[in-house]
């Protein structure tokens, strides 16, 4: 990711250009030229060393798998940048710059300004809005003040903020797990413990949901990566599967893929019974406005378990 003095770099490039509201001759709609006149502003602010960009992808994603359980930035030439920052704005993945709406400088647009707005156009009017648009790219920082009748790709939309209430939406639930013994009976030291996750869109998934704000949708489906057991003994037993469910026929036999044997009894855990946990680890990608990423979740269920020792009395 850029380091936080090259973004601090261009957010403060970003208020120059604020200031100085030079003309402008720019196209409408995101994607269109950015340009700051040099015998204004002199623009070459350097702001980052630019890399290649991921292929088909250029500046809408790092191409690279997100850290569990944070959402992933925007990228500009292949290097990861924050979606939207306080001084710059919205990402706007369209042209890999940043917008910010405005009211421009202090005491108005100076005579002659060009922000490419339609003829009578004035701030307030409801066809359009001013923008302050940062462009920290290519090595230098570029940008102005311009008019847009629809605004960036993602309409001014905090996306990150959409993905995670689309998660929200999404109602992911803790599993719903099946065990042997079961938890209102009593199991054995040596013995195999089975343990199961029940299928279903809210306990191993998948399952989809959407947030939308304006004309911007978010969309996030979610699948089970993996269970974890903490099975009170101080043992955790990882599961990247749903788990076989236990059937009489089974007998004594351990289960294939998910399943612990106690060594010890119960009688000193808490209440005489070891506590069960069982956390669902979620993957769940989402998309939008011409960005995408994954969030890392987890859900919990409980129970827990008694666990005693098969007496064996020595008749002479």
């Amino acid at each position: 990711m850029l380091s936080r003095s090259r973004l601090a770099t261009a957010a403060v490039a970003a208020g120059l250009l604020w200031a100085a509201a030079v003309p402008l001759a720019l196209a409408d709609g995101p994607g269109g030229g950015v340009v700051c006149p040099p015998r204004d502003l002199d623009c070459d602010i350097a702001a980052q060393d630019p890399g290649k960009p991921a292929p088909g992808k250029p500046g809408g994603g790092s191409g690279k798998p997100p850290s569990e359980g944070g959402l992933p930035s925007c990228a500009i030439d292949g290097q990861e940048v924050p979606c939207s920052t306080p001084e710059m704005g919205t990402f706007n993945s369209a042209d890999s710059c940043y917008w910010r709406p405005t009211d421009g400088p202090p005491g108005g647009l100076p005579p002659g300004f060009d922000t490419g707005a339609p003829a009578g156009w004035k701030p307030g009017d409801p066809s359009g809005s001013l923008y302050l648009v940062t462009c920290p790219s290519g090595g230098d920082v570029r940008g102005g003040i311009r008019w847009s009748a629809t605004g960036p790709a993602s309409g001014g939309v905090d996306v990150q903020a959409l993905a995670r209430q689309a998660v929200e939406h999404l109602r992911l639930e803790g599993p719903d797990f099946g065990i042997v013994p079961r938890p209102d009976g009593k199991g054995l030291v040596g013995l195999p413990v089975w343990m199961w996750n029940r299928p279903g869109p809210t306990r191993t998934g998948p399952a989809t949901a959407s947030a939308s704000a304006g004309s911007v949708t978010v969309t996030a489906t979610a699948k089970v990566r993996k269970v974890v057991w903490s099975m009170g003994d101080g043992t955790t037993i990882t599961c990247t599967g749903p788990g076989t469910p236990y059937s009489p026929e089974r007998g004594k036999e351990k289960s294939p893929d998910c399943g612990h044997m106690y060594t010890r009894t119960s009688a000193q855990a808490p209440g005489g019974r070891y506590p069960v946990t069982a956390t669902t680890t979620w993957d769940v990608a989402w998309a939008g406005a011409g960005q995408t990423g994954t969030i890392a979740t987890t859900r919990q269920s409980q129970t827990s378990l008694a666990i005693g020792e098969l007496q064996v009395l020595n008749v002479p």
